[in-house]
């Protein structure tokens, strides 16, 4: 047992060590588009804490690199999944030290839940962030496609009014950021509509899933850009606006929780508790009386 214990810790210190100065040379770096330019500062995360070597190739080797990439991506996680991967270890790692040193013993079940909520706190911080960031995209779809539509009907076509909301950074919404990369990708010789169906997998989102949907089918029948906008316009702010009835539905339920656990107990020793205490101070004559 006790050789059980000298080995973790010896792994321990020695993934924490790795992470902290390995070298940057082994870890995955995602290809930085034009209008990253101004995003090549790391976050302290990223910037003290690199990919192991093995990782890597690992991730490599299982095809599960491209999966986490796509997922940061959508999260805005400034990491590399090599770099997820890693914290994932030296948490998984350090919450079974926190449990040996606070226990003074090695207890399996303990050691076990304390490793499995090391491993599964990053994936909760990422899914809160995508969860977020889907959010606000939702948020931010109507007033989006608005802005494209003025641009259209002024005389620009999808590409070029894209463009232009980015040059004169008219607005910064996480919405004209994920069309930036669109931009980007038509640049590099993708389709527009390829493209466009990219985005709308990748953030899997109802309101852009329509968005790009009405694009894609507009720019295969023909119909004006224009018109196309404003029909997605209405429906995304009728979809919002029933998402927001759907949430007001679910409010009385939700609130009958706190109602019978929490409101009514208090209530019943208010009102309950001075004819109980009378009732059996003066038994049931005195509580007649």
């Amino acid at each position: 047992m006790l050789l059980f214990i000298y080995l973790f810790i010896i792994m321990a210190i020695t993934l924490i060590l790795l992470g902290i100065l390995g070298s940057s040379k082994f870890s995955l770096r995602r290809i930085s588009l034009p209008q990253e330019e101004g995003q090549v500062k790391k976050t302290k995360m990223s910037r003290y804490i690199n990919a192991l070597p093995f990782i890597q190739n690992f991730l490599a080797r299982l095809k599960l690199d491209v999966k986490i990439k796509n997922k940061l991506d959508v999260g805005r996680a400034n990491i590399t999944p090599g770099q997820f991967v890693s914290i994932k270890l030296v948490l998984m790692l350090l919450a079974g030290l926190a449990s040996f040193f606070a226990l003074g013993r090695v207890d399996p079940l303990i050691l076990f839940i304390s490793v499995g909520l090391g491993y599964l706190l990053p994936d909760f911080w990422l899914r809160k962030k995508i969860s977020q960031r889907k959010y606000a995209i939702g948020r931010v779809v109507p007033e989006t496609i608005d802005l494209l539509g003025l641009c259209v009907e002024a005389g620009l076509d999808f590409t070029t009014a894209v463009k232009w909301i980015i040059d004169k950074k008219v607005s910064t919404n996480p919405m004209i950021e994920e069309l930036t990369v669109v931009l980007e990708e038509i640049r590099w010789g993708k389709p527009r509509s390829q493209a466009l169906k990219d985005m709308g997998h990748r953030l899997n989102i109802p309101e852009v899933s329509s968005f790009v949907q009405a694009l894609v089918q507009a720019e295969r029948m023909g119909t004006p850009v224009s018109e196309t906008f404003n029909i997605i316009s209405e429906d995304t702010r009728l979809q919002r606006f029933r998402t927001g009835e759907r949430f007001a539905l679910q409010a009385p339920i939700k609130i009958l929780i706190p109602l019978i656990f929490c409101i009514l107990p208090v209530i019943g020793i208010v009102i309950g508790g001075p004819i109980f205490l009378q009732f059996m101070q003066g038994g049931v004559a005195g509580f007649a009386k």
